[in-house]
């Protein structure tokens, strides 16, 4: 469903990504984690096509990016760090502007399903300018979720949120992978991704330096079978070289 093949940034003379590589299926949700500055929000927005690719081709559903992106940015959705709702529309407000313009048939059906799956059915008419920075959190996912993309991208979708709405966060998020979307979480909560990825991406100084399950990644980094993903990435992170290995390192350079 996801498709980044040798993709390359740069801005200004700086090599923000380079030569990155990586497929996501339906129903499979892959954790990208790395350092600050490692390329991770980068490679989140030229996915969903803010940023244009200064190298390489990204496809959503089969369709590029850069080639086709409305085609593309309709099977996608993107859920950035930090949130920016409409001030003076309420929760509910916001969720009906998005179902009018996407389409989303039985849409009123749809949003009270998901305020009440994410806890802000008792906020669904104030205004956003007054709700929390975990509950504008919980809009923004309600209105991603809503239409119900194939492809769904979260960059450090947990900030926040107290520990129950990260339990909340994580059970849904889970069942839109089993629905069959297909799901990139950044984040550094790095017990977060251990606990709801089937596959690991860790970006180091742009590159790719490790992608596979925690089993595999363990392999790479030399860590036996109880090393935790933390343990995993701060093997592979600290003095790494600046050359990507890793189990898809090969795919990863061409």
């Amino acid at each position: 469903m996801i498709e980044v093949s040798g993709f390359s940034k740069r801005y200004d003379g700086t090599q923000a990504v380079r030569d990155l590589s990586f497929t996501v299926a339906r129903g499979e949700i892959i954790g990208l984690v790395g350092l600050n500055g490692a390329g991770k929000t980068t490679t989140l927005r030229s996915i969903c096509g803010i940023l244009a690719p200064t190298a390489g081709r990204i496809a959503v559903g089969g369709f590029d990016i850069t080639k086709q992106p409305v085609e593309a940015k309709r099977r996608l959705a993107y859920v950035p760090d930090t949130p920016h709702p409409f001030e003076l529309l309420t929760v509910a407000e916001h969720l009906k502007f998005v179902g009018l313009a996407y389409g989303v048939a039985y849409a009123g059906e749809r949003v009270d399903a998901l305020l009440r799956k994410l806890e802000l059915h008792e906020k669904r008419d104030a205004f956003a300018s007054t709700l929390s920075r975990g509950q504008q959190q919980k809009l923004a996912i309600a209105c991603a979720f809503l239409r119900a993309p194939d492809a769904l991208l979260l960059d450090e979708p947990l900030t926040g949120l107290d520990p129950a709405g990260m339990r909340v966060m994580r059970d849904a998020v889970a069942a839109e992978a089993a629905r069959g979307a297909a799901v990139i979480v950044s984040s550094h909560q790095l017990e977060l991704v251990e606990r709801m990825c089937s596959r690991v991406l860790v970006l180091h100084r742009g590159r790719l330096r490790a992608l596979g399950t925690l089993e595999e990644i363990r392999a790479v980094a030399d860590k036996g079978a109880d090393a935790t993903l933390e343990d995993v990435f701060f093997a592979l992170t600290e003095g790494a070289p600046e050359s990507p290995t890793g189990v898809d390192a090969e795919r990863a350079t061409g």
